[in-house]
């Protein structure tokens, strides 16, 4: 099961970073393959249900996750339906240690499991790129929004 972890220093606040990731209506404008994305419905404040659509040349999966806030700390997707067997995506943001310098320690986990064998070795395959990709798209969006160096 593809699984990855990754932890960068963002030099950005913790607000604008979480933010960022939080406004997931907002991913078909910046991040590689996701074609659509609506939130379904609201269950609270902190916690809503959303569909993304994802696709790469003839290939379209629409999923569904809910979506968990923890307001500047953490966001928690969990899988509900979609062609995957297994879905887990976490954020986490943390004010950086002045040892770092200003702005956010920022630690994205993803792991997933598609149902078909076949998806799952193509998608195999491009799994190391396909999250360099995610994050460099999340980093490029941030500077759109904020300049390269928001909190110098």
């Amino acid at each position: 099961m593809p699984t990855h972890r990754e932890t960068r220093v963002l030099p950005y606040t913790p607000e604008q970073v979480y933010g960022l990731v939080a406004d997931v209506e907002k991913y078909p404008e910046f991040l590689p393959w996701c074609v659509a994305c609506r939130i379904r419905r609201r269950e609270s404040p902190a916690s809503f249900t959303a569909d993304l659509a994802v696709g790469f040349k003839m290939m379209r999966e629409r999923f569904t996750s809910r979506v968990t806030l923890k307001p500047l700390e953490a966001i928690t997707v969990e899988y509900l339906d979609g062609p995957f067997a297994h879905l887990k995506n976490e954020w986490t943001f943390a004010p950086a240690q002045e040892q770092a310098g200003d702005g956010t320690v920022v630690t994205f986990y993803l792991s997933f499991e598609f149902k078909s064998k076949l998806l799952q070795a193509l998608i195999g395959m491009l799994f190391e790129e396909a999250v360099r990709r995610m994050v460099s798209a999340f980093e490029t969006r941030a500077r759109e929004l904020y300049g390269p160096t928001a909190m110098l």
